[in-house]
């Protein structure tokens, strides 16, 4: 995504959670009513995501409707079935187009790479892209004419950074312009819903509109797109409240990482080929906005390692680990680039749920400094590099002036802990998993 190389259980019924719709600038408060669906008690062994949720009541909340469909392969059901075909094949359903966010419709364009509107050759279906060419990063009232209802079913990887979560916004409020319906189909958090991680935005970058810090929450945030959605929505945080409705999941519990679901994982992106690969997205990709070390793009293993020229791995590891943090191990690692020997760390999670995630990026700048005497900012510097993408993916100048400064990661991180809380009091109505 950012990176250029760097439920509740079903207990004998069913919640569907809508937000009203108002055409109207930012409603001074939104509300929320409740139906029941179709009753089922879900196994325990068994997660039933929003797609199949909304199959059991038969695609009711789409019929008789002219539907828009934003997805890419993540969307697929338990059965691997994707929902373009499952929504073709819904004998009341009429799917008449496309959206496509970063990387396109089938998931196959690298990131920040732009893509024009097309005609899909396997639907013959449009396609309207959400990313380019230009400035074009939301659907525009020609896009949206042909619909009543935008379906939205994406795997999110539960990082503020990632593109995703911006584009299910931006189109959220393109619909209440439009007067139409937003029906997300929930899927799981990869990182558990308990997780945050993360300073807030400061002022400055609020209003940057930027896809890798668009909302005002942590890094990491705990929460479904679903109910990411009905808080965008209850906060006021787009120009137009939309009439939002989502399809929850059955099975799914808070403290659940991605292995925890028995699901398939099938690649949000290119470099996302995993269910782990969220873990370490959110672990080492910051640290890829600086440069100057190797983090597994170019080596098939995406976000895992962090190694250089210039490293030990044996001793680059011990040091890690001498900072005891939970639930993950720094092991060395050795490898080969077109020049160079590699060395480093490979990060082994062994217990995801309790491992800190974000902070490993500053905990490594912090222990490169340490064994080689090197600063990384002061060495992009030297290569004309400027901080950018550094400062919006944090959100934030203050964490990267603090460690130019020296200040340490632990005190960096309790520095979080504010924001934090306020975003956990915050969320806790629009939360739907308890």
């Amino acid at each position: 995504m950012f990176m250029r190389t760097g439920i509740a259980s079903l207990l004998g019924g069913m919640v569907l959670l809508t937000i009203a719709c108002n055409p109207n600038p930012r409603p001074a408060q939104s509300s929320t009513s409740f139906s029941s669906g179709a009753s089922r008690t879900a196994s325990s062994a068994k997660i039933l995501l929003g797609s199949e949720t909304l199959a059991r009541r038969n695609f009711d909340l789409l019929a008789g409707k002219r539907v828009g469909l934003l997805t890419n392969p993540s969307g697929v059901n338990g059965r691997g079935e994707t929902i373009i075909d499952v929504l073709r094949q819904a004998p009341n359903v009429n799917l008449v187009a496309l959206f496509a966010p970063e990387h396109g419709v089938y998931g196959e364009i690298l990131a920040g790479k732009e893509f024009k509107n097309h005609t899909d050759p396997r639907t013959g279906l449009p396609v309207f892209s959400l990313y380019g060419p230009g400035p074009v990063r939301t659907p525009t009232p020609a896009m949206l004419a042909s619909i009543d209802v935008l379906v939205y079913d994406l795997q999110d990887t539960g990082c503020r950074s990632y593109t995703f979560i911006a584009t299910m916004g931006k189109a959220m409020d393109a619909c209440g312009l439009g007067g139409k319906q937003f029906v997300v189909l929930d899927r799981p958090n990869p990182l558990g819903g308990l997780r945050v991680e993360g300073n807030l935005l400061t002022p400055e970058f609020e209003d940057l509109n930027s896809l890798v810090s668009h909302w005002n929450v942590p890094y990491v945030y705990g929460m479904t797109s679903g109910e990411l959605a009905l808080m965008i929505n209850g906060m006021g945080w787009n120009k137009y409240q939309c009439h939002v409705t989502v399809m929850p999941m059955a099975g799914w519990k808070r403290g659940m990482v991605w292995d925890d679901t028995g699901l398939n994982w099938v690649p949000t992106s290119p470099n996302i080929r995993t269910g782990e690969a969220p873990l370490y997205y959110v672990s080492t990709g910051i640290l890829g906005e600086i440069g100057g070390v190797d983090i597994g793009i170019r080596r098939g293993r995406p976000f895992q390692i962090v190694a250089a020229p210039w490293l030990s791995g044996p001793s680059f590891s011990a040091r890690m680990n001498a900072y005891k943090l939970p639930g993950v191990q720094f092991v060395p690692y050795r490898g080969t680039s077109d020049q160079y020997v590699l060395q480093g760390v490979e990060i082994k999670f062994t217990d995801p749920s309790r491992a800190p995630l974000t902070p490993i990026n500053f905990y490594v700048l912090d222990a490169i400094k340490k064994e080689t005497g090197r600063d990384l900012f002061a060495d992009a510097v030297k290569r004309n590099s400027n901080f950018k993408m550094f400062d919006k993916v944090n959100g934030t100048t203050a964490t990267r002036k603090e460690l130019q400064a020296g200040v340490s990661p632990t005190q960096i991180v309790k520095s979080w802990a504010p924001d934090e809380a306020k975003f956990r009091r915050e969320r806790a109505k629009y939360l739907i998993y308890q």
